[in-house]
């Protein structure tokens, strides 16, 4: 069952060959509350596609699919199919800077064309229930003052969009990769502010360089919601603490070694034929981020979860040398503890 109600507090970004279904089921198993993000669909792909773009599992709710489109004939046939499907939420990409994304006339581009995407949102509201948002940047190449940032925004909210999502750096659609865009402009927090300030009614979620929780907590004290991406997918245990913190929900997080567990079968649960177990742990490589063992973890994963004969029980196996690894440094820790307990009591 689709959740009714979404708490936009804190989010997963969509993240092109990151965010898939897997990588959505895995993070959904750290936290409940947390919004996720499909990875960026075209409309192409969707109607004309020979795959099913569209697949989730039921246990990934609250989950949003992003639509990259500017046609707003196929967007709201889109969406129509989401909301059939049981999505909880369609989000607009007008933030992407990517060449083959501009190329197709949507993504940030799109901040140069804020009437196309309000009869993109005209269009999808018209024929689905839940709700239509749009993720963007705060400007594209020359266009980076707030009053064109303004303009955007109150284009697309007078055609009936209420909720934004925010990049807080401008794009330059000529000269930088999608990596540079990503990490060159500089960040603006204040002008996402700003805009929330000015326009209280609207529910305005920020991105772009938050990495740890207590500066979720200063972006909410001012903004609806914080959106995080290469950071959790680097460190995805970091969500262990969101639903606590920020949702007040304190059930018990499943531990490393239980996340590992029903991934594990997670993995042995599935039925396509093309899946192989790294579909599944390449998502899971900054799980021991930070913990005694993490290279260890990570380099077992890679070595024996690709190639032609993977390990059919890789998390399993992966987590039995981290825990041999973390074993020996507690005895050497002990040793050494002691050893030091024993010179003192000689000196004594």
């Amino acid at each position: 069952m689709a959740n009714p109600a979404i708490d936009r507090r804190f989010s997963v970004a969509p993240m092109l060959d990151w965010t898939d279904r897997h990588c959505r089921y895995f993070l959904r198993l750290i936290s409940r509350h947390a919004l996720l993000y499909t990875e960026m669909v075209t409309t192409g792909a969707i109607i004309y596609g020979k795959g099913d773009y569209m697949a989730f599992s039921q246990e990934e709710h609250p989950l949003a699919l992003q639509l990259g489109g500017s046609n707003s004939v196929d967007m709201a046939r889109c969406a129509e199919m989401a909301q059939a499907r049981g999505y909880d939420e369609v989000n607009i990409n007008v933030g992407c800077p990517s060449d083959r994304v501009k190329n197709g006339s949507f993504g940030a581009c799109l901040m140069a064309q804020p009437n196309v995407v309000a009869d993109c949102i005209r269009a999808m509201q018209a024929v689905v229930d839940i709700p239509v948002t749009v993720k963007c940047r705060i400007g594209i190449d020359d266009m980076d003052e707030y009053s064109d940032f303004a303009r955007f925004i109150d284009t697309v909210a007078n055609a009936g969009c209420d909720t934004f999502i925010v990049h807080a750096r401008k794009a330059w659609l000529q000269g930088l990769s999608p990596k540079e865009n990503r990490e060159v402009p500089p960040l603006n927090y204040p002008r996402v502010h700003q805009l929330k300030g000015e326009h209280p009614e609207l529910s305005i979620s920020i991105n772009g360089g938050v990495k740890t929780l207590e500066q979720a907590k200063e972006q909410l004290a001012v903004v609806d919601g914080v959106m995080m991406g290469r950071e959790v997918y680097a460190n995805p245990y970091l969500l262990s603490n969101i639903d606590s913190e920020l949702f007040g929900d304190h059930r018990c997080v499943p531990t490393r070694r239980e996340l590992v567990v029903q991934m594990q079968a997670y993995i042995e649960q599935q039925t396509d034929e093309w899946f192989k177990p790294w579909h599944v742990a390449r998502h899971m490589l900054g799980l021991f981020q930070g913990q005694a063992g993490g290279r260890i973890w990570r380099r077992y994963l890679s070595q024996q979860g690709t190639g032609k004969n993977p390990d059919p029980n890789l998390l399993m196996n992966a987590l039995e040398q981290v825990e041999a690894a973390q074993s020996e440094i507690e005895e050497y820790h002990a040793a050494k503890q002691a050893q030091e307990v024993s010179q003192i009591s000689h000196k004594q």
